[in-house]
């Protein structure tokens, strides 16, 4: 059984027991309910929302919140002694997924 959710601009596909890096949420709970379920599969039967399942949870237990690796961003123009060196460390939340309900 897995579900296809939709958190932070971006879609995941989860399966009960997964981890995962998503967007940093804001908030100080341990446990997460995403309302916004595009798809579940159970075996033969599929579920599929138009766009989002109505009704439809996944629940997941927040692991860790911390900062990406540094990802560099240089900037350059030739000939005009222009250059700019900037870094970048984007925040997630590591959740694991528990619960995945119709």
């Amino acid at each position: 059984m897995f579900a296809i959710i939709k958190t932070g601009g971006k879609q995941y596909k989860v399966a009960e027991g997964d981890v995962l890096m998503i967007e940093k949420l804001d908030t100080t709970e341990e446990t997460v309910t995403f309302d916004e379920v595009l798809l579940i599969t159970d075996g033969d039967k599929v579920t599929l929302g138009k766009p989002i399942i109505k009704g439809a949870t996944v629940g997941a237990k927040i692991i860790a919140t911390g900062k990406d690796k540094k990802k560099m961003v240089f900037k350059y123009k030739a000939k005009t002694r222009q250059r700019k060196k900037k870094g970048h460390r984007q925040p997630f939340t590591k959740v694991q997924i528990t619960k995945i309900s119709l």
